[in-house]
C-alpha cells in the first residue's frame, strides 16, 4: 500500500509518516518498481500501535522504546505519564479558573481584562503588602469576582490582609455564601475560623441565615463566632450560645464581648427577661467554678428589668466574697443611674 492510501485509511498524514520513518519507527518494507514506499499490513499495524501509544501520551521517543526494547516495562512509565497528567490538568484547571473569573468581572475592554489580571496576580502575591493593597483596591479600581475573594481570605495568614479581604468581600455587593459554608467544614480549624469570620461581616440575609446554623458546629470557635456575630445583629437565637461562652470562656476579654453581645439585645422586656433567667440558671449550678459565677455576675450588670435586678441582691449576698462584692458593685451602678 503506497504512503497517500496509508495516509488516507490510517488519518496519519504522509508529513508525519514520512516523519515516523526518518525517527525509525515505522519503515515501510517495501518499494515499488518506481521506488515509491510500500508499506505491508505489519507495517500499517505498527502505525496503529504508534498512534494507541502516542494517545496516552507518550512521547515519539518513548514510543520507539515501548515498541523495540523487550525490557521496557511500563509500570514505571504508565506512573509517570500519571503525575505528568495530573499536573497538566492542574494548570489547565487554573488556567479555566482565571478565564472564569477574568469572565465574571465582565470586562468591556482589553484594559479591563489586563486590570483585572494584575489584581488577581496581586492577590496571590507573596508579599502581605501587595496582598492588602490589592484587596483595598480591589472595590473602586476593577470589580474582582467574589469567588477570587473567598479563595483569598480563605487561604490568608496575615490579620492585616484577611481583615482588607473581608471588607473588600462584604463590598462586593454580595454572593459568596456556597464557598463559604462548604469551608465551615473545612478540614481545617483555620479555613472554619476564616469562614466564619468572613460570614460575620456579611450584611446580607443569606449570611445570617449560616450563621444561625453554625451555632450548632461541632467547631467551638465557629459557634462562638457567630453566637457573637448574630447578637451584634440583634438575632435572639444566639442568647444560649453567648450564655455559654460567658460560663466557658477562660479569657475575660472574650468573655466580656459575649456579655456586651447579651446587653446589646437586651433591647426589649421580653429578650431581657430571657437573658436574666438564662445567667440565673446558670448561677444555679452548684459545679461552677467561681470564676465562672463572678463573669456570670457581671454579665447581669447591663441586663434591664427586675429578674437581674432580683438576682444581684441575692448574690451580694453570697458566701463567695469576689461575687458578693462583684454584685453589690454592680447594684451600686444600677442604682446611680
Amino acid at each position: 500500500m503506497l504512503i497517500g492510501e496509508v495516509a488516507r485509511r490510517s488519518g496519519v498524514s504522509a508529513r508525519m509518516l514520512r516523519h515516523y520513518e526518518s525517527l525509525g519507527l515505522v519503515r515501510p518494507t517495501g518499494r515499488t518498481g518506481g521506488g515509491y514506499r510500500a508499506y505491508s499490513d505489519d507495517d500499517i499495524r505498527r502505525i496503529f500501535h504508534v498512534e494507541s501509544l502516542r494517545s496516552l501520551g507518550l512521547s515519539l521517543r518513548e514510543v520507539g522504546r515501548a515498541l523495540d526494547d523487550p525490557g521496557f516495562a511500563p509500570p514505571e512509565l504508565v506512573d509517570d505519564l500519571i503525575r505528568r497528567t495530573r499536573e497538566r490538568i492542574a494548570v489547565e484547571t487554573e488556567l479555566l479558573t482565571r478565564l472564569r473569573r477574568i469572565d465574571a468581572a465582565e470586562p468591556a475592554g482589553w484594559q479591563d481584562v489586563l486590570r483585572t489580571v494584575a489584581l488577581l496576580q496581586a492577590l496571590g502575591s507573596p508579599s502581605a503588602d501587595k496582598r492588602q493593597r490589592a484587596a483595598l483596591s480591589s472595590a473602586d479600581v476593577v470589580p474582582v469576582p467574589v469567588e477570587a475573594l473567598v479563595e483569598a481570605v480563605l487561604n490568608e495568614s496575615d490579620p492585616n490582609v484577611a481583615g482588607a479581604l473581608r471588607w473588600a468581600l462584604a463590598r462586593s455587593g454580595g454572593g459568596g455564601w456556597e464557598p463559604l459554608a462548604q469551608a465551615l467544614d473545612s478540614p481545617s480549624a483555620e479555613v472554619r475560623r476564616r469562614a466564619v469570620q468572613s460570614l460575620a461581616e456579611l450584611p446580607d440575609d443569606e449570611a445570617t441565615a449560616l450563621l444561625r446554623d453554625a451555632l450548632t458546629h461541632a467547631d467551638t470557635v465557629v459557634r462562638r463566632y457567630a453566637a457573637l456575630a448574630l447578637g451584634a445583629r440583634g438575632v435572639a437565637d444566639a442568647v444560649p450560645a453567648l450564655i455559654d461562652m460567658v460560663v466557658q470562656e477562660t479569657r475575660d476579654l472574650d468573655a466580656a464581648d459575649a456579655a456586651d453581645a447579651l446587653s446589646a439585645l437586651a433591647g426589649s422586656a421580653a429578650p431581657a427577661d430571657r437573658i436574666a433567667d438564662g445567667l440565673v440558671g446558670r448561677l444555679a449550678d452548684a459545679t461552677l467554678d467561681p470564676s465562672a459565677r463572678r463573669r456570670l455576675t457581671e454579665a447581669l450588670a447591663d441586663i434591664p428589668g427586675t429578674t437581674a435586678a432580683r438576682a444581684l441582691v441575692e448574690l451580694s449576698h453570697d458566701e463567695d466574697r469576689t461575687v458578693a462584692h462583684t454584685a453589690a458593685y454592680v447594684l451600686g451602678i444600677r442604682d446611680a443611674r
